[in-house]
């Protein structure tokens, strides 16, 4: 439905993420639907994401949403000790975490498996995709449902966090060296 060599990204608020448009001339118009099209300035035409099948970036898939130039990950192996916990119940605890830090995010603490203490149940029905990690896989745990995540084949930087489980900081209680974290205020808290 488009294809094109001059597509440029938009920063446009209250969004937070680019989104891709193209000049008009470059998108097949008469298949997408009129709801589908948002048109600016200079000709440029904007795609709905959810309208297309499959979004690539040269022959790379792009995974929901365009990726921001100015977003990046790091992830880095610690030996800090990270204690997880839940009301007082004990989820995981570990010296061999990795660290990932992103942009206007907080730390995300992934823990290796077998440093889970709590019984770790695939949910299977909350579905999340990072255009930066990739499909997340959701797991219950501590009689929370959703409560932590993995990535059981991520993108090429998240690659040191593949299979390790991270704990939504919103939701649980994090200690890292002795030092309790504060539990941000994000999308993810309940």
């Amino acid at each position: 439905m488009a294809d094109s060599r001059r597509t440029k990204l938009l920063y446009e608020p209250p969004k937070v993420i680019p989104v891709h448009v193209f000049p008009e001339e470059d998108v097949r118009l008469d298949l997408l639907p009129e709801d589908a099209i948002t048109r600016h300035e200079d000709g440029l035409v904007e795609i709905a994401w959810n309208a297309a099948d499959e979004w690539l970036e040269e022959d790379e898939e792009l995974l929901g949403h365009a990726r921001d130039p100015f977003h990046r990950i790091d992830a880095l192996r610690t030996s800090r000790h990270v204690r997880v916990s839940l009301k007082e119940q004990l989820l995981a605890e570990t010296g061999n975490a990795v660290a990932l830090f992103e942009t206007r995010l907080p730390t995300r603490w992934y823990i290796p498996r077998g440093d889970v203490i709590a019984e770790l149940t695939r949910n299977d029905e909350h579905r999340t995709t990072c255009a930066y990690k990739g499909h997340a896989t959701h797991w219950d745990a501590g009689g929370e449902r959703a409560i932590a995540w993995s990535y059981e084949l991520p993108l090429n930087d998240a690659v040191p966090v593949r299979s390790m489980i991270a704990f939504y900081n919103e939701r649980v209680d994090i200690v890292v060296d002795g030092e309790p974290q504060v539990r941000p205020h994000t999308q993810w808290s309940r």
